[in-house]
């Protein structure tokens, strides 16, 4: 059973998603929160999965909620063991070039939705970052990319030191923020899907990275993966 949190600051809102998880089968609320700050009360004790975060909230936004809650999350791991899941956080926002998405990744989110996304890909959502697994929303990405670089263009410095990463690492870091799954690289590559996990995790541990998301987020500042004109193909 995968335990969710969902965490957004309108009511009627809230009340739907979490009546649209309860309902589906394998998937259980165990919490509700009207911002980010409830959210991270709620979290050590309810101990999600899952957290569904909204991110324009009064209070505390959905930003620094999950910064806070991953960061608690991460120094509980640390210590003696407690049984507890490290929650995946799944931001859902309106807007697809929301400037706190971005921000959002960073902090280690597992991936981002519109709200406007049908029900049952919601579920779907839920599910595969439950699983270990990243999700974009395809649209949402090339934007918000194509805007980071424009703004960013003077300010391409890799803020990690990719020279610690094998050629194959570095491969399969660049697939990785082209969106594909694991499955995909394996394909391409012709190698099998665990050792392209293999190869991931070596990665983010060399890089100190806690999500998949934040892999993404590095290639595109080191320049590893560039998006082209609007509507063209990736470089």
């Amino acid at each position: 059973m995968t335990r969710v949190l969902v965490v957004d600051d309108q009511v009627l809102i809230r009340a739907g998603l979490a009546a649209l998880i309860s309902a589906a089968p394998g998937l259980e609320v165990v919490g509700q929160a009207e911002n980010g700050h409830v959210a991270t009360v709620l979290a050590p004790t309810c101990r999600p999965d899952v957290i569904l975060m909204d991110i324009r909230m009064p209070v505390l936004d959905g930003v620094k909620a999950t910064e806070r809650i991953l960061t608690a999350a991460g120094a509980a791991a640390t210590g003696p063991p407690s049984g507890a899941p490290v929650p995946r956080i799944l931001v859902l926002t309106t807007f697809d070039l929301d400037e706190y998405v971005f921000a959002a990744l960073r902090a280690g989110a597992s991936g981002f939705l519109l709200k406007e996304v049908a029900p049952d890909r919601l579920l779907a959502a839920i599910e595969l970052v439950a699983d270990g697994d990243t999700l974009f929303a395809p649209s949402v990405t090339r934007r918000l990319i194509e805007a980071y670089t424009r703004s960013h263009k003077a300010q391409r410095i890799p803020a990690v030191d990719l020279s610690l990463l094998t050629a194959r690492e570095t491969e399969v870091l660049r697939l990785v923020a082209k969106g594909m799954s694991n499955g995909d690289i394996a394909d391409f590559l012709v190698l099998s899907e665990a050792t392209v996990k293999t190869h991931l995790n070596r990665c983010m541990t060399k890089l100190d990275l806690s999500s998949r998301a934040q892999a993404v987020v590095i290639a595109y500042e080191a320049g590893l993966v560039v998006p082209a004109r609007r509507g063209g193909p990736w470089q």
